[in-house]
């Protein structure tokens, strides 16, 4: 098993609103990195502060001893480990590979299957919080794979994180990310129900906010997304479109559990129709677009 040092190279693929910001932290740890992304224009801030550049995931993993993948789809995800320029192309034994995306737990265990033929680790390590928990690095991480693995990269989640559980075998943490999503699809619709609500009695809403978060109603998502919205702004920590993504994922795995999710489903077509609407890039806090179509009500703080 292989022991981490400041000296061990860190592969790592995806640089988008979440993992430019995470793969900088590693950087500044003092490891050196190997970076790629689909657009090499999105990695340059990370080559500036010393990341080398990776022509593709196999010459990553190359070039690596453990890697890090953090990209936006299932079939993203996919095409980076398995396709003939994949990580697993390039992987030697010992290697351990990290996907942080939120992707099916069928797929986490394929992944691993496949990267133990080849005598390498596979730890599936989804992560909640946002732009601003990977900015902080106070990320929550799920994790799922084998505890010596695990353990063997515990510092690279120490330097992403705050809050950090190993849930069990390969999969286990997509399951608890998948858990996650559901908490904060239903707390969207009842924040922006919230907001909607009381702009028709007439609240004044920064006062509204200001009493209920005190309270019972606490929440992330009350105390950093509602102001946004106030202001109109829905620029993302987190796409509208892979929100979805995680929801849809959450939904086939019900079905396979035999599981009903009357409320998820509901939120997943308001968010369909958020796409509908030209807003997938959108934050997830765009929801509040549908549900003010629905009222025919615009909801923001007077200038």
């Amino acid at each position: 098993m292989l022991t981490l040092t400041k000296r061990s190279a860190i592969g790592w693929v995806g640089t988008g609103v979440m993992g430019a910001s995470m793969c900088a932290h590693l950087i500044k740890a003092g490891y050196p990195v190997v970076v790629h992304s689909r657009s090499k224009e999105k990695a340059l801030a990370l080559i500036d502060r010393g990341a080398r550049w990776g022509e593709s995931p196999q010459a990553v993993a190359a070039a690596s001893d453990v890697v890090i993948t953090m990209v936006g789809f299932p079939n993203d995800v996919r095409d980076v480990y398995l396709s003939e320029a994949g990580l697993l192309r390039g992987a030697t034994p010992g290697m351990i590979f990290i996907d942080m995306t939120t992707t099916s737990p069928s797929l986490a265990r394929e992944l691993h299957e496949r990267a133990c033929a080849r005598s390498c680790w596979t730890v599936d390590a989804p992560v909640s919080g946002g732009d601003i928990g990977a900015r902080n690095a106070t990320l929550s991480i799920m994790i799922g794979g084998d505890k010596q693995a695990v353990q063997a990269v515990m510092p690279l989640f120490e330097a992403l994180g705050q809050t950090i559980v190993h849930h069990g075998e390969a999969g286990s943490g997509q399951h608890a990310k998948l858990c996650n999503q559901i908490v904060i699809a239903g707390t969207m619709i009842g924040v922006c129900e919230s907001l909607v609500y009381g702009y028709r009695a007439g609240l004044d809403l920064t006062r509204m906010l200001r009493s209920i978060g005190g309270g019972a109603a606490a929440c992330w998502t009350l105390a950093h997304l509602a102001p946004r919205i106030l202001q109109r702004d829905f620029a993302p920590g987190f796409f509208v479109e892979h929100f979805v993504k995680d929801m849809q994922l959450v939904l086939e795995e019900s079905r396979r559990m035999g599981v009903t999710l009357p409320g998820l489903t509901l939120v997943h077509g308001l968010y369909q129709s958020v796409i509908a609407m030209g807003r997938g890039r959108s934050g997830t806090h765009a929801l509040m677009l549908a549900l003010e179509r629905l009222s025919s009500v615009t909801v923001a703080t007077p200038p």
